[in-house]
Order: structure tokens, then sequence, then C-alpha cells
């Protein structure tokens, strides 16, 4: 070799001298004569290059001792089709990973251990990819990788080649990445252009005790690519009935566009509802199979549609309404309330005051009330004595409730939601009956609610009383001045913000039907409001502003309200029309009022709706007569899926809370799920039926919340990874330069500098480039 880089030496001083002695005898020598001289040494200097044999020495990966993972995405994402072509990102990793075709696989697996895994919400070993469905629910590019890595800290693992289109749904900054990773080459499958699309991509669920719309739906829907269009929102109910349709025209690309539905579910219990988006058409006039699906044009139709569960209470709620004489407001409240399936209203009303035995001439001998001589009842059990009131019991379930007057114990008033009082004094209860009210509404979490009748608030002497302390007024405070005008009723601005407050959805509307409102006579004046209450609405006006009206708070756990107007009942006899008004605000003033009051057993399910693999978390809270906590109980959970298939779980003590009980379940399908408990070992006398609830999946709802190519992820996770990221037709390339990279297990090698691949035409590439340019110059130029 020495010989040779002897003579290329003597060579090419031999040529440089030679082009030196031609060119110096120009006289006139141009900027284009140094030009050709120059490519004409460079040429020469190739020849002499070509003329030895140079050695190059390096690091190359150990062939066969390092190991090399191929990651490809199985989730559902990749079935999306681009702009560009109808083949979906699917297709593209096949075609990028076809063993007949791939040369660049071949080409890897000459220097390294090539071993092939798959990741939707798991990762799994391959033998070859023909396994790939792309059916899976996520894309868990962070956990994939880590997975991976963890798979081989013991060995050798050069890096990572991902195939995917960069969709995670377990990473939206990569500030958490492992700092172990090795180096991960992204390849960006599928093209880079927007597609069409139409998506759901949120959906929350508001239930009110608004009576015409207690339960709000609001979408939200983001439209790519249809500028102009109408896009349609359909509202299925679980028979898959239309319940309400709505469209909006699409003015600005990639804005979201918000659809509010207000619907009110036929019956208690779970409800499902559905809703889909499209595009709406032109009806066409050309046949149409049935059986095909829709082509929609859009880059796929799993974003399209939502599960919606609303959750209502199938026993009704219970009131015990009491009020110390006969009056109208209780006619009209039980007539608004009848026509409330969810309400039952249980009437407890003092006919006659409590009259001393010497008041009444009655016979000889006769110790009860002469009111009931001549009729049936002549028990002496059952028929009012001298000294006590006359009390009339309706709408009970039984003869024997509220036969021994008003609940004395835990057991007799916890079974009620809410307690009213209209019109009655303190004289009517005793102490501990008022006491067992407050603990009724702080701990049972029941409501409570005072009218303003003649004997009520501090008419009715409840000053200093634990009722007191329940009202959301003070009643020991100084006398009010009286009002100075008319009593009426008008909402304050706390009062229109409240959905069970108003009647009408039209601001409008609302405001006509206050000012129909006629006058009231009868108001019980409030001296002043406890701080934390909330003023729904004034009754007129005195000398130091507003007069409070419709007054509420939280207490404990529970609700209360006092509505010092006492003759809503004239509301009603205005006119015919108004009647239907008063009723509706009695029932959504009493919706309220037990809207929050819990139930003896409880289910709820705590679950991410789009999170995969993570368990939905059913607690079951259960609660004796005296609503306090039941351990040692044998409860299932008989849970249904989307398929109709029932599986039977059991519940559990929560170790930490006394009376809570859970389950869990991991969803695998997309769907409605309806779970039902059942109490199995409790008193026979006193069962607790079982309860109902359900929940929504929507498993690929992060999938395919964006379904464009996230380029900046795979950009960042190759750049803190030292990898780097490629396209389809840069695979050969990489595949050969991966040797040269750094890798676990490197060797030193030794080979002639024409062995490196593309060496040797590169250079007669350059050569002969050379000698044309300078050959062509001389020519035009007239050069000798």
């Amino acid at each position: 070799m020495s010989n040779w880089l002897v003579g290329a030496g003597l060579l090419f001083l031999l040529g440089t001298l030679a082009s030196i002695w031609t060119y110096r005898r120009i006289s006139q020598r141009s900027a284009a004569h140094h030009i050709a001289w120059g490519l004409k040494i460079l040429a020469l200097l190739i020849l002499v290059l070509c003329l030895t044999e140079p050695i190059w020495t390096g690091k190359i990966a150990a062939a066969g001792q390092n190991y090399f993972v191929i990651l490809a995405d199985n989730s559902a994402s990749m079935t999306v089709r681009d702009k560009d072509g109808a083949a979906s990102r699917a297709q593209a990793v096949q075609d990028v990973l076809n063993p007949e075709t791939a040369a660049w696989l071949a080409t890897l697996e000459e220097h390294f251990q090539v071993r092939q895994y798959l990741f939707d919400d798991s990762v799994r070993r391959l033998e070859d990819f023909t396994d790939l469905d792309y059916r899976g629910p996520s894309s868990l590019i962070q956990n994939s990788l880590e997975i991976v890595t963890r798979r081989y800290q013991e060995r050798p693992l050069a890096g990572i080649i991902l195939l995917t289109d960069g969709n995670a749904t377990d990473i939206q900054e990569l500030h958490t990445l492992s700092d172990s990773l090795p180096p991960v080459y992204p390849v960006i499958v599928g093209s880079e252009q927007s597609t069409r699309d139409l998506a759901l991509s949120k959906v929350t669920i508001n239930q009110t005790s608004f009576e015409t719309a207690p339960v709000t739906i609001q979408a939200q829907v983001s439209a790519h690519g249809f500028d102009g269009k109408t896009i349609q929102i359909e509202l299925y109910d679980q028979d898959e009935q239309v319940v309400e349709s709505q469209t909006q025209v699409i003015d600005t690309d990639r804005q979201k566009h918000t659809f509010r539905f207000r619907v009110q579910p036929k019956k208690p219990g779970v409800a499902f509802y559905r809703l889909a988006a499209a595009e709406k058409t032109k009806p066409s006039a050309a046949p149409v199979d049935p059986l095909a699906p829709p082509d929609t044009g859009e880059a796929t139709l799993a974003n399209n549609s939502r599960t919606i569960v609303v959750n209502r209470p199938e026993e009704p709620f219970r009131v015990l309404y009491v009020t110390g004489r006969p009056n109208w407001e209780y006619k009209f409240l039980q007539r608004a309330l009848a026509e409330d399936e969810q309400v039952h209203l249980v009437g407890y009303i003092r006919v006659a005051r409590r009259e001393p035995k010497y008041n009444w001439l009655g016979h000889r001998g006769e110790t009860s009330n002469p009111l009931y001589r001549g009729f049936d009842r002549q028990q002496a059990e059952q028929t009012e004595q001298y000294d006590q009131p006359v009390i009339v019991r309706l709408n009970v379930e039984d003869e024997k409730e509220l036969l021994d007057g008003f609940p004395v114990t835990p057991e007799q008033l916890y079974k009620y939601h809410a307690v009213i009082f209209d019109d009655v004094d303190s004289s009517f209860f005793t102490y501990d009956q008022m006491n067992l009210i407050r603990r009724f509404v702080s701990e049972r979490g029941g409501g409570f609610m005072m009218l303003g009748g003649k004997e009520s608030f501090r008419e009715g002497d409840f000053e200093n009383t634990p009722i007191a302390y329940l009202l959301p007024i003070y009643l020991d405070s100084a006398d009010p001045p009286p009002p100075a005008t008319p009593i009426n009723y008008i909402l304050t601005r706390e009062g229109w913000l409240q959905p069970w407050a108003r009647l009408y959805e039209n601001e409008d509307a609302e405001k006509n039907r206050l000012m129909d409102m006629p006058d009231f006579r009868v108001l019980n004046l409030a001296p002043s409001v406890k701080p934390g209450a909330g003023v729904i609405a004034t009754a007129g006006e005195n000398s130091e502003g507003s007069i409070p009206g419709l007054m509420v708070q939280r207490y404990g756990n529970g609700r209360v309200a006092a509505l010092t107007i006492g003759d809503i009942w004239r509301w009603g006899l205005k006119r015919p029309e108004f009647r239907e008004d008063m009723n509706r605000f009695w029932r959504q003033t009493i919706r309220w009022l037990v809207a929050d009051v819990p139930r003896r057993i409880s289910l709820q399910a705590h679950h991410q709706p789009d999170q995969i693999n993570q368990p939905v978390e059913l607690q079951i809270s259960v609660r004796d007569n005296k609503f306090e906590s039941m351990d040692n109980l044998d409860i299932t959970v008989d849970l249904r899926d989307p398929d109709g298939d029932i599986v039977r779980l059991y519940a559990q003590p929560v170790l930490n809370e006394s009376g809570l009980y859970h389950t869990t379940y991991i969803p695998r399908t997309d769907g409605p799920h309806l779970a039902r408990a059942v109490v199995n070992n409790t008193d026979p006398e006193n069962p607790i039926e079982p309860v109902e609830t359900g929940f929504a999946t929507d498993l690929e709802a992060q999938e395919f919340n964006a379904i464009g190519l996230n380029r900046p992820l795979l950009e960042t996770l190759a750049q803190k990874t030292a990898g780097r990221v490629v396209t389809p037709d840069q695979l050969a390339r990489l595949a050969r330069d991966l040797p040269r990279r750094e890798a676990p297990i490197m060797e030193m090698q030794v080979k002639p500098l024409w062995d490196l691949p593309g060496l040797q035409p590169t250079l007669f590439a350059v050569l002969f480039i050379t000698l044309i340019i300078e050959w062509t110059l001389r020519r035009r130029r007239g050069l000798p």
C-alpha cells in the first residue's frame, strides 16, 4: 500500500505541475480559467485517491448481539381514512411491514435480534404482524414504551421502531417520560393532510328540578371539512326512537358548536339515551341498500355518537304536611303534587284544637270527644279524647301511619323525605319533637319548609326553639316595619339563576307571569335573613327596602326553605289559566326540597367513561330506619353489560367507613351498563328494596378525540430519547444507518473505505461531473 501511496503522490504532483504550466502560458486569465483549473485539480485528486486503498476504522453494533423492537400501533384510530386516498393508516402499516416487499426488515435482521410487538391498551408479542386487527380501544404509547423497556432491562436493547399516528390516549405532555427509554424512532404512518370529520367531543348532563325539562344534555360538536354544511344531532331513547332533533350550519371550520337538549324521562329509574351526529343531506331518489354502511366521506364514524345515562329514583318522595287548621293551601298543594308521580304528600291536619273535658257536655260516663258520636270509630284507642286535638290523616299508606300523633322517634320521622309546616304554632309540638325535626334535616338530610300561615314563624312562637335554628331567617330580632307596597312575588337576581324558581324558559314569558300574579294579603314579616341564606323572591317593600318572601339555605345535610306569604292559593284563583302555573311552582319547589335527600340504600358508580382498563367502583351505602349504618350485610350486585350478559358481583365492606360496601368491575365494551344491588340478609319485617343505577362507557372517546397525525408529540419523543422521526420511505436508509449508531454492545471494525455503502459510486459520479463541467466550460468560453 505504501508503494501505491508513493506512486499516487508522484502522479498527483506531476499532474498538478503540468496543469500549472499549461495555465501559466495563458496571458490573460479570467475567472473561468481559475474555475476550470480548480475542477481539473479536483478530478486529478479523485483519480489519485482511487489508486490508493484507504482503511476505515470505527465502532459498529455487534452483529446479532443487540435487540431491536418493532412496536406497531393496533388501536382503532389506525382505521381512519386519510384525505389523500381511501386507504386507511392500517393499510399503510401493513405495507410497511410486508416481509415480501419490506427489504428494510431484512437489513435490520442482519445486525440485530428483531422482536415484534403490537400495542393498544396492552402490549403483546407477535411472531409476525398478520395478527394486527386494529380493534384496540386506546393508544397507550408511553405505557407501552415503558413496558417494553422493562422487559429488556437486563438485555441489550438498541432501540425501538414505533409505527403509529401519534394519537396517544395516555400522554399529552412528555415531562413524565422515563429516562431509561432507549432511542425511539417513530415512523409517521398516514397523511399529514387534514381529514374531513365530525365528532362529539364533549357531552355533559345536568339534572334539575325544572319541571318541563328536568334533564339538560349539552353536546359539543367539532366539525372539520363541513364549511357551509348543515349538521344534525338526534337524541334517541333506549327504544331507538327519536326524542328530539336539532340542526346547525357550520360557518367556520374547526369551530366547536354547542347543542342543548332538554328532556323529561317518561318514567322513573335508569334511562339510557344516545346522541348521534351526522351531516344533514337531501333525500336521494336512488335506491339505497339498507345493509350497506353509509358513505359519509368522514375519516371515521366512531366519534359520531355517545351513550348517556339518566338516573332518577323509582320510589316516590314522601312529604309530610302538617297544618294547624284546614286551609286552602293544602287543597291546592295536594292537587299540584297529585300530578307528580315522584312526590307523595301525606297530610296531618288539626281540625279542632285541644279542649279540656269540662268544656264538653257529653253523656254520663262518656270519655270520647262528642264530635265523633254516632260514627263507627268507637274503640277507645282510636277515638280522640276530650283533652286531645282533633286530627285528620290524609293519604297515609296504612291505618297505623301517624295514628299515635306526630312522630316522636327517628324511625317514625325518617321515613319521610321532607316536612312542611303551615299555619301551626309551636305548642302543637313538644320540644323533643322539634329537636327531632332539626336532626331530621341536619343528620338524615331531609328537607324542611315553613309556609307563611297566620300561626307560622313569629306568630307561631317558634323563636327560641330548635325550629328557629333551622329557618333561614331570624325570629328574635326587632319587629320589621309593615309593607309600604302591595304584597307581591318578585324573583331576585339569585332567583332568576335557579331553574326550579322559574316556570318558563323564556325570559319575557317569565316576566309576564310575575307581572300577572295577584297581590297577596297574608304575610309573615321576616326580621332579617341569616348569613349564607339565599333570597329567591321578595314580597314587596317597606321603609327598610325589599321584604324577603322566599328564602332557602343548607342546614347540615339537608335543605330548608321559608315562604313568608301565607295565601299563595290566591294565585290559582285569579284566572283559571294561572292555576297550572301555581301547580308547577309547587311541584318544582317541593322537587328542589327533596332533590338531595338520601335513601336507606344507595348505589353509585364511580368511573371514568373514557379510561381503558380502569375499574368501575360500585359503592353501596345502607342505613336502617334510624339512618344509622348497617354492617355485616350480604350484598350482591347483578351487572348487565351492553351485550345483555349478566355478571354477579359480591360487595365487600369498606374498612374505614361503616355502612359502606363496594365492588369493582372492568368494562370491556362500549355502551350502557345496568347495575342492581340486593341486600340479602335484612329483617323480613323491614326489608330494604333493591336499588339500581346505570353508567355508560365510551372506551374509544379519547382514541378518536383527535384523529389527525400528532407529529409534534412524536418529534418530542424522538428528541428526548436520542432517536429521530422517519417516514415509511426512509426506513431502508434508517436500517442501514442503525448499526453505526450507539448500541449497548459495540465492536471495532476495520475495513476498506471503498466497502462503505455508496462511497464508490459517489466518487465516480463526482469525477465524471467534474470533468464534464471543466470540458464544457473550456469549450463554451473558447479556452485553450
